[in-house]
């Protein structure tokens, strides 16, 4: 939906510009691109000549590897120019780096810190140099103990799971969480409904929307965003859908 909405034109609520989409999962669909503009803007889409427009806008870069990922954000620069990008999506950082460095010897952990510490420093240049957004998504873990021991879930959402001994929470630990200017948690309410909780921004004080996802994209609940209660969201449990089944089916 952020590049549909960074593709259209600013009077329509856009920022009428292209965006880079590097995609380290294989996650991106066009088909989705075109679904979420079709149902969110019928009145634009409307013809074949618009969604090519559409998708010529949103430049894909698919990276294997850690290195690989790295190249691509330090020749970003020219692409942001010669292609007037308005917005930056990185999906996701996590994949490459928890695939390729074992977190549980010190030198890999030492490592992958600096490579992050790298990609981050390159996003936040960019960011601010050319004013454009840049989005980051990571992963989640579960982490057992005192000692925060993690496993790392490299396959979907479903895989992790939630105990009285362990809990789920994003993956790469305090040290990317430092990183970023705003964290946005997203989580599973029930069997419809999803949550985005802020937690952590400068501008913004804790706050959680609740929303559901349809075939226009994200559409936020009409009562608003409502005042975050208790601690720090962003060290509490991350809901996902394998704890809500137990919940709503108890055995």
């Amino acid at each position: 939906m952020l590049s549909v909405l960074a593709t259209v034109p600013v009077e329509m609520g856009g920022l009428g510009g292209a965006v880079v989409y590097i995609d380290t999962e294989s996650a991106f669909s066009a088909e989705r691109l075109v679904e979420v503009a079709q149902n969110r803007f019928p009145g634009h889409f409307i013809s074949e000549e618009s969604l090519l427009q559409l998708t010529s806008r949103v430049h894909v870069y698919h990276e294997s590897t850690s290195s690989q990922l790295l190249k691509r954000l330090q020749t970003l620069e020219e692409d942001i120019i010669e292609k007037k990008v308005k917005l930056i999506i990185l999906d996701s950082v996590a994949s490459l780096v928890r695939k390729e460095f074992d977190s549980r010897t010190s030198q890999n952990l030492y490592e992958r810190t600096n490579l992050l510490a790298k990609e981050a420093a390159i996003l936040k240049y960019l960011a601010e140099s050319f004013y454009i957004p840049v989005v980051v998504t990571n992963q989640i873990t579960t982490r057992f103990g005192f000692n925060l021991s993690e496993v790392d879930v490299m396959e979907k959402e479903d895989s992790v799971t939630s105990s009285e001994n362990g809990y789920v929470t994003a993956a790469l630990g305090n040290t990317w969480s430092h990183s970023v200017n705003t964290r946005l948690i997203i989580q599973y309410l029930d069997d419809r409904y999803r949550q985005i909780l802020i937690a952590k921004s400068p501008v913004a004080p804790f706050a959680a929307h609740e929303y559901d996802i349809q075939d226009k994209g994200i559409v936020l609940k009409c009562n608003g965003a409502r005042q975050y209660e208790g601690t720090d969201p962003g060290l509490q449990q991350i809901r996902v859908r394998t704890s809500l089944q137990k919940e709503c089916f108890p055995t």
